[in-house]
């Protein structure tokens, strides 16, 4: 089988994205060593498993928060970590631009005939990131087969575009928050605490938050739209922060918003960007 290198030489790549090839090859790299990628999974699954534990953990004393069960937050739990895993696993090698930049390899991606931001994004590619997706895959699943869910052919077809924009918002927000490293080399850990403190926020319905953090995670920085408003459109159910209903209609136009802020980040960091020179 051709190795995706050559068939980039030979001008076969724009028939296969050409971050599918660049993140296989890292694959058939990392299942060199099969025993690691599987410690690594299950070091995922079980991380995955840990953040579960303490949701359901301060449900099950509290039996209820804001009046949502301890079903009902898994469902919330499983959309914010199903959206954030997927997007670690396709754009998370973003947030080491920093790196590359310090080191001058962002150089050696720019003079390439392939895009820079998608050899960052496939950079090091490694399924044992699944270990995240899986479970939280497995969780909305459940959630979604146990809650009285008032199914519709409506719901049935818009669950899935749900599911995209959360993705899409959280690979937008990792795009942002690696290009503020362009302008401040050590921003990486400010844009850290939006990425994964970002998750943490929105593992727990919002409502057990002050009206100002709900506000900014609706506004500011749109992680609402990530777990919280897609729940309560699932659920059928009014927002108990007092936000308008249709807002659980927005987490599409949000994501489309978001990913051309990403873009314009992109292209304003590359502008911005000078060599190092080495």
């Amino acid at each position: 089988m051709a190795s995706p290198s050559s068939a980039l030489r030979r001008g076969r790549a724009p028939r296969v994205p050409v971050y599918l090839l660049l993140a296989w090859t890292w694959c058939r790299a990392v299942a060199q060593y099969p025993g690691s990628l599987a410690l690594l999974a299950l070091a995922q699954a079980f991380s995955t498993a840990a953040e579960l534990t303490a949701v359901l953990v301060v449900f099950g004393h509290a039996g209820e928060l804001a009046g949502f069960t301890a079903r009902e937050a898994l469902l919330v739990y499983g959309l914010a970590a199903l959206a954030f895993g997927t997007a670690d696993l396709l754009m998370g090698s973003v947030e080491r631009i920093g790196d590359h930049i310090r080191t001058g390899s962002l150089d050696t991606m720019l003079v390439r005939p392939v895009p820079a931001l998608v050899q960052l994004a496939a950079d090091h590619f490694s399924p044992h990131r699944l270990g995240k997706v899986v479970p939280a895959a497995a969780m909305v699943g459940y959630a979604l087969a146990t809650l009285d869910v008032p199914w519709t052919l409506g719901r049935v077809l818009y669950t899935p575009v749900l599911l995209a924009g959360g993705v899409a918002i959280c690979c937008a927000i990792w795009t942002i928050g690696a290009c503020l490293q362009f302008f401040v080399t050590d921003a990486r850990e400010a844009a850290n605490s939006v990425t994964y403190g970002g998750q943490a926020l929105t593992e727990y319905p919002l409502a057990v938050y002050g009206r100002g953090i709900v506000r900014a995670a609706t506004f500011t920085v749109p992680l609402a739209f990530v777990s919280w408003q897609p729940a309560l459109y699932l659920l059928d159910r009014p927002d108990p922060t007092g936000l308008p209903e249709w807002l659980r209609f927005a987490p599409p136009a949000v994501a489309a918003v978001l990913c051309a802020a990403a873009a314009l980040a992109w292209r304003a960091g590359l502008r911005h960007y000078r060599s190092t020179g080495s």
